[in-house]
């Protein structure tokens, strides 16, 4: 618990001079104020983020976190949880969608082995954290114990300063884990106070009577294991699950690092929101990629006040939307550090 706190409390409120010093220069580029909307607000908060006039996002990593989960075994997944331990092997061979879209965007992939019911050999590109194999079923009690899930949070705090150290700039998260969208749904039912029914989706794309049954779950879990809502850890600890908790450490690694992160859907989301929950000023680190189908999401954002970049009705997961984020966010980045001044173009400004 100590290297949490410790890293809660180095996150520190984000200095508006340099948010007030990137604006004057987004103002005087060779457009009119404003036009090009949130690229300039992007490029604004990296900026202050970063505490840098002309940042650099030229090494790039998504974190994929890999987890199986215990509730898999109340059928609310259309898919198999040996489709976790599979889909980890794609990741590896490059074959995935994340891989495509980290391709794309010019970043690393991270393959976390944080909880996944399978034991992996030695893997060129597999980081072998592993903390639990699997969850235990929420429905029949706590997902795991306090200090496993403080183990999977710290492991996300660990990479978070390992590849801050290797001279990383911008993290993105994503996940793989057959059954996680159904904590995740727990999660936001927890800290919202809204029934199941109200914030859980298809997940894999199952159907009218297994989402009731999933929704149901959800409940049963809650009620038996009576997760504190004050309690963050604890909330994790009851209805969670490994990658979610490795991504809300890297979420409050990153923060206490001064490096923007990119959230990827639903999952990641719920990472992020027990980062928030932890501590509320890692908010101002993260960008929110994406907006996700699953209906959770959006009351997930709007309780930490983030507002997604695009919506391109994404639920796959795996940080594809990170990926997809990270190219618009370079793109801001590109914007503010090279596009001519009107004093640079000899272009008369608006009176």
């Amino acid at each position: 618990m100590k290297i949490i706190k410790e890293t809660a409390t180095a996150i520190k409120e984000l200095d508006k001079s340099y948010f007030e010093k990137a604006q004057e220069r987004l103002d005087s580029l060779t457009k009119p104020r404003g036009s090009l909307g949130r690229l300039e607000e992007l490029a604004a908060q990296v900026v202050t983020i970063r505490e840098d006039l002309a940042p650099k996002l030229d090494n790039k990593v998504i974190f994929t976190f890999a987890g199986d989960h215990g509730v898999t075994e109340e059928g609310v997944s259309a898919f198999p949880k040996e489709v976790t331990p599979q889909m980890v092997f794609n990741f590896l061979n490059g074959g995935a969608g994340i891989n495509v879209l980290a391709r794309q965007a010019g970043a690393e992939v991270a393959v976390v082995d944080i909880g996944v019911d399978y034991d992996f050999e030695e893997a060129e590109g597999l980081i072998q954290k592993k903390v639990v194999k699997g969850t235990k079923n929420m429905a029949k009690g706590p997902a795991m114990t306090r200090e496993e899930a403080e183990k999977c949070i710290e492991v996300g705090i660990n990479l978070a300063n390992d590849f801050a150290d290797k001279g990383y700039n911008l993290f993105g998260t994503g996940e793989m884990g057959i059954g996680n969208t159904t904590p995740s749904s727990a999660i936001i039912t927890v800290f919202s106070g809204k029934s199941a029914r109200e914030v859980t989706g298809r997940g894999t794309g199952i159907d009218d009577e297994a989402l009731e049954n999933k929704a149901k779950v959800i409940e049963k879990a809650i009620e038996l294991n009576k997760p504190d809502a004050n309690d963050a850890i604890d909330v994790l600890t009851k209805v969670g699950g490994a990658e979610i908790a490795g991504i809300a450490g890297l979420c409050l690694g990153a923060a206490a690092r001064g490096i923007p992160v990119l959230i990827d859907g639903f999952i990641s989301t719920a990472g992020a929101l027990i980062a928030y929950e932890i501590e509320p000023k890692v908010k101002e680190y993260m960008i929110s990629a994406h907006k996700s189908v699953e209906k959770g999401h959006e009351i997930m954002l709007e309780r930490m006040g983030l507002r997604p970049i695009i919506d391109l009705d994404f639920r796959l997961g795996e940080g594809t939307g990170a990926a997809i984020g990270m190219a618009i966010v370079e793109s801001a980045v590109r914007i503010y550090n090279e596009m001519a001044t009107f004093a640079e173009a000899s272009v008369s400004e608006e009176e």
